[in-house]
């Protein structure tokens, strides 16, 4: 019996794209202070004082402020993190992750 050959084509490029990325954003209310979003935001996001300081006037101001762009995973386990913070503390600091 003869035996068949098959022609096999293999792909030879892969595909890569970037994973995208997520906004942190903290949201205005009444009850958290200005000085617990900027130890938060130095704490959970590594922001300096000056940045942090930026961060929590957004807030203050505007009514929210991005903390940061991260992949999904890392957005949400900050986002996270934060708010477990903020419920220790008795505040009911508002934190939402978003895609850019």
């Amino acid at each position: 019996m003869p035996q068949e050959q098959f022609n096999v084509k293999e792909k030879s490029s892969v595909r890569t794209r970037e994973p995208r990325k997520y906004k942190v954003i903290f949201h205005n209310d009444d009850f958290t202070t200005m000085e617990f979003v900027v130890q938060v935001l130095k704490e959970v996001f590594y922001k300096s004082e000056l940045e942090s300081y930026s961060i929590m006037m957004d807030v203050h101001k505007r009514g929210k402020g991005v903390a940061g762009v991260y992949t999904y995973d890392l957005a949400v386990s900050k986002s996270d993190r934060a708010i477990e913070m903020a419920r220790e503390e008795g505040f009911p600091l508002k934190i939402t992750v978003e895609p850019v």
